[in-house]
């Protein structure tokens, strides 16, 4: 089936290529130029906000993820603040870990800045602090505009039971990446705090990081467990020319403040938790109360809401943490981008499905010359549908894949190709309205406009060469009643009888050739090219149904024209069917659509023979091809192989009765 398909397609875009090089030619142009200009406000970070909004998007629409049983957060909430105060004591807070210690749990982490003591108990925690080996206090590692750098607790750091608390920010000032480790000011290596936990509650699991290219490069991939961690990098993904300071990843948030287990610190310090309830898990204190502020912006946070949510420090730890933690241990995916190369393919990717929208959903109809808005909206919908599903489904899988540079290259595309076409458009509407002005029924316009391809070549018709039936009318003795009649009369005369003419021809889809004269030369079956003989027949039908139609017409006139004192006249019409050539002639001034062949001339000849037989209103005589098209459907009569004028070969002709049509002889 997908065989069939793409050879399908294939022979679809070879159609069209050799249809209208010189759209395809614009197709070319439009692809690199649109997706050049994509990728440079890229380049420059105009696009940077609007794809952090894409990525966080991405995060809401998520399925929710289960709670990581793991990791237990130890809130300092409002609750707590009202009971012990804040900051809370050392006395309090040495209790709570006394607590928590006898849980026995695999690491805790505090996260609360303890480099001065706040008393009473201060000498407590001190003793803590030296007899608890899994507890990782924090310092702010790296000055910065939210504030200088803070040490840690004295005792702890002489034990090296420290981690950074550094939060990276980006300029919209939500926080999307996390610090695994970084270099302080002093030169000293500080793990983060959520990746200082995992690493330890890994430790008994046998897991340890191992580097996989440290000779090549100065922040090497690890392996941990199952996952690969890679280093974020300046210009990784939509970041420009980002901070990526120390060692940092892209953060693969489990979820907000819900998706990990919480216990009050007030609880706690009046019992009221259950046994075992921190026992081989990850600990973690921190502040939870809105009255302290230790708030940061998230993909959670929606700019779309009046009081975008914000999430506790500690909870962004939590999630830094559950996510090593379930990626080594579960294979949970860490947040990657594709390559830069990739990237750029898929921005020409979607800028060649707009370039081909805009062409394909371009109005193909003559009568309505402007673009089918409502089309080029549907696909434009079914193309961001598409291009968000296949976002959405590569998050899923833990692969963040540009989404607003290729839909604003998919629209760019389909606006600047709609508009190259239109220009192309508008220049073959103007050559065709050249050629066929008001010579063509609003039918056949249609038709023609929707086979300009096959048609126009550099702005001219090339020859053809098709089946069609001609028809040549003149009118008996216009020459001698153009003696007597004064020229202005002439010409209105004249004019309402060419008009009645060529409005019959249209009205039975033929083309109306030329007017040379009296005489009205008509074309029956171009410029599309008929490809069956029940085609061709049915065009030689029409032209004797039109030749009856002007017959009955010009009785009309006479009748009008007589009784206004004009002279009346008679009509001879000659009808062939055959082989010409039909395209555009002249020069680039001055350029006219006309068929040429023997056929033409034939009819020309059937018209002029023996202008004194078998007149009356109007003689109509058809060629033996078009005798043999419409036999038994018109009464006719042979007259005879004759010899016409400037022709060797003779030819049989036929007489169609005027007056009697639709009663077959």
């Amino acid at each position: 089936m997908w065989q069939k398909f793409y050879a399908s397609l294939r022979a679809h875009l070879h159609h069209k290529f050799t249809a209208n090089p010189t759209a395809w030619r614009g197709f070319w142009l439009v692809i690199p130029t649109v997706s050049g200009v994509i990728w440079g406000l890229r380049f420059l970070g105009l696009l940077q906000m609007l794809e952090w909004a894409a990525f966080d998007q991405l995060f809401r629409v998520r399925p929710q993820e289960g709670i990581d049983t793991r990791i237990v957060i130890v809130a300092i909430d409002e609750v707590t603040i009202q009971q012990v105060g804040w900051p809370v004591p050392d006395a309090t807070l040495a209790r709570v870990l006394e607590h928590i210690r006898q849980q026995q749990p695999r690491a805790i982490g505090l996260d609360i800045y303890r480099e001065l003591p706040v008393e009473p108990g201060h000498q407590d925690l001190v003793a803590i602090f030296r007899s608890t080996p899994n507890l990782i206090g924090v310092e702010k590692g790296v000055g910065a505009v939210a504030g200088p750098a803070v040490k840690a607790s004295p005792i702890l750091k002489a034990q090296q039971q420290v981690a950074a608390a550094d939060v990276v920010i980006d300029a919209d000032g939500k926080v999307r990446r996390g610090l695994l480790a970084l270099t302080t000011a002093a030169g000293e290596l500080l793990e983060g705090l959520g990746a200082a936990l995992a690493l330890r509650y890994l430790e008994p699991e046998g897991i340890v990081p191992i580097a996989l290219n440290h000779r090549s490069q100065s922040s090497p991939s690890y392996r941990l467990g199952q996952a690969v961690i890679r280093p974020f990098h300046a210009n990784q993904g939509s970041y420009v020319r980002a901070d990526a300071g120390g060692y940092q990843i892209l953060i693969n948030f489990r979820g907000s403040t819900d998706r990990f287990v919480q216990v009050s610190m007030a609880d706690i310090v009046t019992g009221q938790v259950p046994q075992n309830w921190a026992r081989d898990r990850l600990v973690l204190i921190g502040i939870t109360a809105e009255s302290i502020k230790e708030f940061f912006f998230t993909p959670y946070s929606s700019t779309l809401s009046q009081f975008p949510e914000p999430m506790p420090g500690v909870v962004l730890h939590a999630n830094i943490a559950s996510q090593l933690l379930s990626a080594a241990l579960e294979g949970r995916p860490l947040l990657r981008v594709g390559h830069p190369l990739g990237e750029w393919l898929w921005i020409v990717t979607w800028a060649s499905l707009g370039a081909l929208l805009g062409w394909q959903l371009r109005s193909q109809k003559l009568t309505q010359p402007y673009p089918s808005s409502y089309r080029i909206l549907l696909g434009l919908a079914i193309g961001t549908l598409t291009l968000a599903g296949t976002a959405y489904v590569a998050f899923l899988h833990g692969w963040w894949i540009p989404t607003v540079p290729p839909l604003l290259a998919l629209g760019g595309a389909t606006v600047v190709m709609t508009g190259y076409v239109a220009s192309l458009e508008r220049a073959d509407r103007q050559t065709m309205m050249q050629l066929f002005g008001r010579h063509v029924s609003p039918k056949i316009a249609e038709v023609i406009w929707l086979s300009r391809y096959q048609l126009l070549r550099n702005g001219q018709l090339v020859g053809h060469k098709l089946i069609a039936t001609v028809l040549f009318s003149d009118l008996r003795g216009f020459s001698t009643l153009a003696e007597h009649m004064d020229p202005a009369a002439l010409m209105v005369w004249l004019n309402e009888y060419m008009q009645a003419m060529a409005q019959i021809v249209l009205d039975h889809d033929g083309v109306v050739d030329k007017f040379i004269g009296d005489s009205v030369m008509a074309v029956f079956g171009v410029p599309i090219r008929r490809t069956t003989s029940a085609a061709i027949a049915a065009d030689a039908k029409q032209a004797v149904t039109c030749a009856l139609a002007m017959a009955e017409r010009l009785r009309s006139l006479n009748q009008a024209w007589q009784r206004s004192g004009r002279p009346t006249v008679t009509m001879r019409i000659g009808i062939a069917t055959g082989p010409v050539v039909t395209g555009s002639l002249g020069s680039a001034q001055r350029l006219d659509y006309t068929t040429l062949g023997d056929t033409v001339n034939v009819a020309a000849r059937l018209e002029s023979y023996d202008k004194t037989f078998g007149m009356g209103l109007c003689r109509i005589l058809i060629s033996e091809a078009t005798y043999q098209y419409t036999q038994g459907q018109f009464p006719t009569t042979c007259i005879g192989t004759v010899h016409l004028r400037g022709r060797e070969q003779p030819l049989r002709v036929y007489q169609v009765q005027v007056g009697t049509a639709g009663n077959p002889s």
